[in-house]
């Protein structure tokens, strides 16, 4: 399925209605008779987003569009936004129309928020180690399969930026593509006369292993960004010096809360941290119902 979008922090893709569809389909098959058995198709209620843990909320935009395409005649009033910072007893937003469709449009809508709000909250946290520093944390490809616009839509929540969204929006060369090349020098001049052959202008990133690389990567030159891979933070404050503002800098490979500041003092630009997005905790949160 390829991924199409205009403004990416708009979540304007035109796949998500598409992707709605298919998620309900998922959850109610050919249908909710759990709720079908036992409420009336006209009885009416009110449901709130009550928040039970602490941390930074996200997927209120979403869950606007999850209600929307499943019923239209549902009326929504928003407490809260995307972004903001929650604490257990918060209200986000109340829902009100048709029993039946607050009670099948519920679990897809905390799946979506509960993880959005995971995502953000863990990159509010990276991003609040390091304040006072230029360097920027930024988000990678280890993301849920047809969820990686949302979670990187969270992370942008939660404060941090988006490295590439796949790998037709940049040139990343990493240790296999070097490897599989024949070298540096080999992977960089490969990728410049691609873009020249293509027409394309995409940046260039080259990761590199140790400080012969490095140079050899700057001797090449007509690069945008090197990652240092696994670098220590001694060898990381060298390779800064090396470098010498020429190119960014980024930083990746098993930097972890603990120890993200103390790379970004090295004077690094940029931090990726897979766990934004592979290995967060979900935000708790219920969707109960409410007498008006």
């Amino acid at each position: 399925m390829m991924y199409k979008y205009t403004t990416f922090l708009d979540m304007e893709y035109d796949n998500l209605d598409e992707l709605i569809k298919y998620w309900f389909a998922e959850d109610i098959g050919d249908g909710d008779h759990t709720s079908l058995c036992c409420i009336p198709p006209t009885e009416m209620g009110c449901s709130c987003l009550i928040i039970k843990d602490t941390g930074v909320l996200a997927g209120v935009e979403v869950a606007k569009k999850i209600f929307n395409a499943f019923d239209p005649t549902l009326k929504m009033t928003q407490f809260l936004n995307d972004g903001d910072e929650v604490k257990p007893g918060d209200v986000a937003f109340e829902v009100e129309g048709k029993v039946l469709s607050l009670l099948q449009t519920e679990r897809l809508m905390l799946n979506i928020m509960q993880r959005m709000s995971g995502v953000a909250t863990t990159t509010r946290k990276y991003v609040k180690r390091l304040e006072g520093l230029k360097t920027k944390v930024l988000d990678t490809r280890k993301t849920t399969p047809g969820l990686r616009l949302l979670e990187k839509q969270a992370v942008k929540i939660g404060g941090g930026e988006n490295h590439r969204i796949g790998l037709y929006d940049m040139i990343l060369l990493k240790d296999n593509h070097v490897d599989f090349s024949g070298g540096i020098t080999n992977a960089i001049t490969a990728a410049q006369k691609y873009l020249k052959e293509k027409g394309k202008k995409l940046k260039i990133e080259i990761e590199v292993r140790n400080f012969d690389e490095l140079q050899e990567a700057m001797n090449v030159g007509g690069i945008d960004r090197i990652m240092l891979d696994n670098f220590s933070i001694e060898d990381t404050k060298k390779a800064v010096q090396m470098v010498n503002g020429k190119y960014e800098i980024e930083s990746s490979g098993g930097i972890t809360y603990d120890t993200i500041r103390d790379y970004a003092e090295c004077g690094v630009d940029v931090i990726s941290v897979g766990a934004l997005t592979h290995s967060v905790k979900s935000l708790d949160m219920s969707f109960k119902a409410v007498k008006k």
